[in-house]
């Protein structure tokens, strides 16, 4: 459940000296793609603008009056239950150890009518065995298993993010080792809703994408997170999208009312994810590819029963109290998080790190065309993809500034 935001963070605060991780021919470093002026620029001013005429959140709601929106946030919500399953595999093979141990240990000794009382070796040994060997997968587990099983058990139930319309600030609330509480400005928010360039694989299969610059984060480094339900279409995650941009605009009048979810953890709260995003899929599938999903349901159905001991064996989310009072009549405004609210060292790592996250100013230079099947002519100067290329050349030189667009923007606001 937390897999994709525990990743983020530890590529955020990982040092240049740590040992490279292996890696596969088709992952992709988030730090390798550079990021330009005019792409924040242009990604700043298609949030401020409407993207949908038909604004609906499908949810996950937890919280929503004049003030807040909370809802769910986090990558990979209909995948949890895995870990769960093998870390309760886990723990009733330890279990199992302990209680075989302290069995052999009070077998009553056996007592022989010539000698006399007599302990049973056997009985002894196999119960110091089964005592060693469960210590030391326990250890091994408190020490490598026990942060991996945090992914999904023994923590928050659920990543939420909570929406201040009367501050016009953003609120994350994940563990420490995703990253911690964030108070973020809504004025330097991204989305992948805002349009079709910025969407993310036709917003099939991935939640609503919303993305903060290290120039709104003051910390050194972007914050991201992923809201709501995964879509089958980039229109129901520009719906999404235009649902949170109207309410923080412009207010909750005029915008359809969502359904509450409650942070009860009901069975269905643990099968339904698993189909999210997946509609347009079932619709358009053969007879053959579902009668296929009819045969692996059962592992359908092991999956949401991890999901559901996740949910059971996390608790709530809880805001500090100066969140849960903000935008109330004399009640202070949570600061923005900066840098100074870290750890010494992880504030080191992040200064460290900061030259990976830099904008490049300027404008993002037009790609190559790869392999092209004949030279160009030597009049290509005079053609109109010439004076194409020369009028972006110029676009280029005068492209303004990261803050000189945020100004701008401002004032047409």
């Amino acid at each position: 459940m937390f897999l994709f935001e525990w990743g983020y963070w530890q590529t955020v605060i990982r040092s240049e000296t740590d040992e490279p991780r292996n890696k596969l021919p088709t992952d992709i470093d988030i730090t390798d793609i550079p990021a330009y002026e005019s792409d924040e620029i242009d990604s700043l001013a298609a949030a401020r603008l409407s993207a949908s005429l038909a604004p609906a959140s499908r949810g996950a709601v937890y919280v929503y009056d004049d003030t807040n929106m909370e809802m769910r946030c986090g990558m990979g919500e209909d995948k949890r239950g895995l870990i769960t399953i093998l870390s309760l595999a886990l723990f009733a093979t330890i279990t199992a150890g302990i209680a075989g141990s302290v069995n052999f240990a009070l077998v009553v000794p056996y007592e022989d009518p010539i000698d006399g009382s007599t302990v049973d070796f056997f009985a002894l040994a196999l119960s110091i065995y089964l005592g060693l060997l469960s210590s030391g997968f326990t250890i091994a587990y408190v020490k490598l298993g026990l942060p991996i099983s945090r992914l999904e058990i023994f923590t928050s139930r659920h990543l939420i993010i909570r929406f201040n319309r009367k501050t016009q600030q953003v609120y994350l609330h994940r563990p420490h080792y995703c990253g911690g509480l964030v108070t973020l400005p809504w004025i330097g928010v991204s989305s992948s809703g805002a349009n079709h360039n910025s969407a993310i694989a036709g917003g099939v299969g991935f939640p609503l994408f919303l993305y903060w610059s290290q120039s709104f984060t003051r910390s050194h480094y972007p914050e991201c997170a992923w809201v709501g339900k995964a879509g089958n279409n980039q229109s129901e995650i520009q719906a999404e999208w235009e649902f949170i941009r109207r309410f923080m605009d412009e207010g909750p009048e005029g915008l359809p009312r969502p359904r509450i979810t409650s942070h009860f953890p009901w069975p269905w709260q643990a099968f339904t994810p698993q189909f999210e995003g997946l509609t347009h899929y079932f619709r358009r599938s053969s007879r053959i590819i579902k009668l296929g999903l009819v045969l692996i349901s059962p592992a359908f159905l092991i999956l949401g029963l991890g999901h559901w001991l996740s949910l059971l064996l996390c608790w709530k989310p809880r805001w500090p109290k100066i969140i849960r009072k903000a935008g109330l009549p004399g009640k202070p405004i949570p600061p923005l998080t900066t840098l100074a609210d870290r750890p010494p060292h992880i504030q080191e790592r992040l200064r460290e790190n900061a030259h990976l996250w830099a904008i490049r100013p300027g404008q993002r230079p037009a790609k190559k065309p790869r392999n092209p099947r004949r030279r160009p002519k030597a009049d290509s100067a005079l053609s109109p993809a010439g004076a194409s290329s020369r009028n972006e050349t110029n676009a280029s030189a005068q492209t303004p500034s990261l803050d000189q667009g945020i100004e701008r923007y401002d004032s047409e606001r």
